[in-house]
């Protein structure tokens, strides 16, 4: 998320477990920290907001947490499960009935009251499984969905929106701005992550009620949206500019970015952290693309009979895919092939990888590739390895962090990332302790956390991780590994 702001953030109280304000999102490097009460193993309470202070409560994910926290012997894991696997229905989802008679959701990405499409999609989707044992969970993720095609439909290069046409910090941002928008940096994943969430909740309840023309409206724009950002015709119509210091905030060349050739991939002007790219072919989002294009297809053949639309998702599928076959994959002298971070189609390219999703190491985890794909597998031991300028490796811990928080801050979501793709139990266990170890006894993840010292974090509120580092130990518990998660001390 951008952080050239003040923003608001919520520590939370170990005795009363009441929503305290806190302070800038910038406050790593200016030494502020939140005050937290340290207790031990034997007299932890939940973190959470007291019951009348929850924003949405599902009795389905209640139940989980209990049955999880039944199962969990280790007394922090299972009070950091506890605060996190939650936090996002506690403390950002704003669930309504709208105008229309429909359920319609609005989703902050926790410290900044705004709604990401990558992060409202992330932050519900762990809990599309139990979507069937609770109506009122089932209604908040149908209006979500219907909230982000809204907004798709709105402005397709918007990646972040305000809760109605109020303006923000960002109006005088050099681009198409509307009130309706929060910030209009253009990201594919921007428009992968609402079909993702879209597709995945179709699997689980069979609802098809959400694929009506506002769907099938959003899929041309996203159609749309794509094809001109694979830069065919002249740069198209999106550019971006911000008068900032920050030089990742807006886009060279009088806001159009680096130059790219035409080769099939499409154009990113931003990456998943919102963070400028550099060569605008972003490899591990134009994979993020595909297999959307493949979802959406699947969808409006099976629901909406759109036989012209589906032939056009899988052709563009197609063509991104042999693009990526070609461009995508570079012949490391150390590690062999590995996939490119970035490339412009001319030859040049970007080795490195960013914590935030969707990443090279990432990918299994979206489903864009296999976990053991051999030019993947090279990939991984590329990026977990100092040949990867943003990993770092310190006294606290090691793991992959980006340009958008700097030098030497490890993201937990990158730890989050090696669990979810790892094949190795150890290998695993590492990882969950690492995370247990860094979370400066909050109870909660952070943004990042700087490598030789965990009590120097950014964001104490970010709801996406810490939903997230509960996805992971559901999976894990769910996935029979309990005994070593039980073996962690």
């Amino acid at each position: 998320m951008s952080q050239n702001k003040t923003n608001k953030l919520f520590g939370y109280c170990f005795a009363t477990a009441a929503l305290l304000c806190s302070s800038s999102s910038a406050f790593a490097s200016e030494g502020f920290m939140p005050e937290y009460t340290c207790v031990t193993d034997a007299i932890r309470k939940d973190n959470r907001p007291e019951v009348t202070k929850r924003l949405f409560r599902s009795q389905a994910v209640e139940d989980e947490i209990v049955r999880v926290q039944k199962m969990l012997k280790n007394a922090k894991l299972a009070w950091m499960f506890t605060n996190c696997f939650p936090n996002t229905l506690d403390t950002t989802v704003h669930f309504r009935i709208g105008k229309d008679g429909k359920p319609d959701t609005f989703v902050y990405t926790g410290d900044i009251h705004a709604m990401w499409l990558r992060d409202s999609g992330a932050q519900v989707w762990p809990y599309v499984q139990f979507a069937n044992k609770d109506k009122e969970l089932k209604k908040m993720l149908v209006g979500v969905i219907s909230r982000q095609l809204k907004c798709i439909n709105i402005d397709s290069y918007a990646n972040a929106f305000n809760d109605g046409p109020v303006g923000g910090d960002w109006m005088s941002d050099l681009t198409d701005m509307k009130p309706e928008l929060h910030e209009r940096k253009w990201e594919i994943d921007s428009l992968c992550y609402p079909i993702r969430l879209a597709y995945q909740y179709w699997k689980v309840t069979g609802d098809v009620s959400i694929f009506n023309d506002e769907w099938v409206q959003a899929i041309r724009n996203i159609l749309r949206t794509f094809r001109e950002q694979q830069r065919k015709e002249g740069n198209g119509t999106y550019k971006f500019q911000r008068k900032t210091e920050r030089a990742l905030d807006t886009m060279t060349n009088d806001g159009w970015g680096n130059p790219v050739k035409p080769v099939g991939l499409i154009a990113s002007a931003f990456r998943p952290s919102d963070d400028a790219t550099t060569f605008q072919f972003l490899i591990p989002s134009n994979f993020f693309a595909v297999s959307s294009l493949r979802k959406a297809a699947e969808i409006l053949e099976a629901v909406n009979k759109e036989t012209s639309l589906v032939d056009e998702c899988k052709a563009l599928a197609d063509e991104v895919q042999v693009a990526l076959k070609e461009y995508a994959v570079y012949n490391h002298p150390k590690y062999g092939q590995i996939y490119a971070f970035e490339v412009d189609g001319f030859g040049n390219r970007l080795l490195m990888d960013d914590a935030n999703i969707p990443s090279l190491l990432a990918m299994p985890y979206l489903g864009d590739i296999k976990a053991d794909d051999p030019i993947y597998k090279n990939t991984r031991r590329f990026v977990w390895s100092e040949d990867n300028p943003y990993f770092f490796k310190g006294k606290a811990g090691e793991g992959i962090g980006g340009p958008h928080v700097g030098y030497d801050m490890i993201w937990p979501m990158s730890i989050m990332m090696k669990a979810f793709t790892s094949q190795d139990n150890d290998e695993i266990k590492s990882c969950i302790k690492m995370l247990m170890d860094t979370d400066a006894d909050t109870g909660f993840m952070h943004e990042s956390f700087y490598k030789d010292n965990p009590q120097k974090f950014t964001r104490a509120w970010f709801a996406w991780q810490n939903t997230l580092f509960g996805e992971l130990i559901l999976k894990l518990v769910n996935d029979g590994k309990i005994d070593l998660l039980n073996s962690i001390q």
